[in-house]
């Protein structure tokens, strides 16, 4: 089976694939994944958003903190971290 991650990252798949990969990482309550996800540049939005909402579906507070104040991150991932 592949990592989820690798799946999310890999442009040719498919995107619902992707984001199933995405609801894997939040069941199996692998946060620092997701966040590492919210964080890449040049993975399309929408994927970054679900991954900001798994964190939250996980309870990941302090993750979610510590995005919101990342200026490294587009302003509405970080709005939406804030959240």
């Amino acid at each position: 089976m592949t990592n989820p991650v690798q799946t999310v990252m890999t442009h040719s798949v498919p995107r619902e694939e992707r984001q199933a990969a995405i609801e894997t990482l939040t069941e199996t309550d692998r946060t620092t994944d997701l966040a590492v996800l919210v964080r890449v540049d040049g993975l399309p939005g929408g994927l970054r958003r679900q991954a900001v909402d798994g964190l939250r579906s996980c309870g990941a507070g302090d993750l979610l903190e510590e995005l919101a104040d990342d200026r490294s991150i587009p302003p509405e991932l970080r709005k939406k971290a804030r959240r």
